[in-house]
């Protein structure tokens, strides 16, 4: 999310206090060089210039697709902390501020077929293994984890990006009706 455009890798690792836990941290950053290139930090510093607007727009936007996919005929389940129905949604409503995040999962009547089919027919959403992006990102988590993962075959990932989400939820629409008779 700090980038915003999926084009580095980088982070804060934060720890409460200096102690033998903090130190470990500290020696492998030191030992493995693990720090930003100029040219990452000046990427990094870019997109956090905007991280407010993309953050807002991508919790929008993953709100508009959870309400409207609570009840749909073709989803099984929406899991999303915004949506009262959700199991946490009171904690993550106490803990959260402007948005319950821009990330959610759909899972797809028809099990897992039918979801690796619904993702591969989306046009709007790019099929990638990121997060936190300008685009809107959709994947079928269990193929990326493989056999023994216990996510369920039926689930897809999104990432929601700051596209309009009349356009996603549309583009979502088209593809789970596709193969359906």
């Amino acid at each position: 999310y700090l980038n915003g455009h999926s084009d580095m890798i980088g982070g804060a690792l934060v720890a409460s206090q200096r102690d033998e836990f903090w130190q470990g941290l500290a020696d492998i950053r030191h030992d493995g060089g693990a720090v930003l290139g100029a040219f990452e930090a000046w990427l990094l510093l870019r997109g956090m210039r905007t991280l407010y607007p993309r953050v807002e727009a991508a919790c929008r936007n993953a709100q508009a697709v959870a309400e409207h996919f609570h009840d749909h005929a073709e989803i099984v389940e929406v899991l999303y902390p915004g949506l009262p129905s959700a199991p946490d949604h009171a904690l993550a409503a106490r803990q959260m501020r402007g948005g319950f995040g821009g990330m959610l999962s759909l899972r797809v009547r028809g099990g897992e077929a039918r979801a690796i089919e619904v993702a591969a027919n989306v046009k709007l959403w790019s099929r990638a293994t990121s997060l936190g992006g300008v685009e809107s990102l959709i994947e079928h988590r269990a193929s990326v984890e493989g056999p023994d993962t216990p996510v369920p075959g039926d689930l897809l990932r999104l990432s929601c990006g700051i596209e309009d989400a009349k356009d996603l939820i549309a583009d979502l629409e088209r593809a789970l009706a596709i193969g359906i008779s």
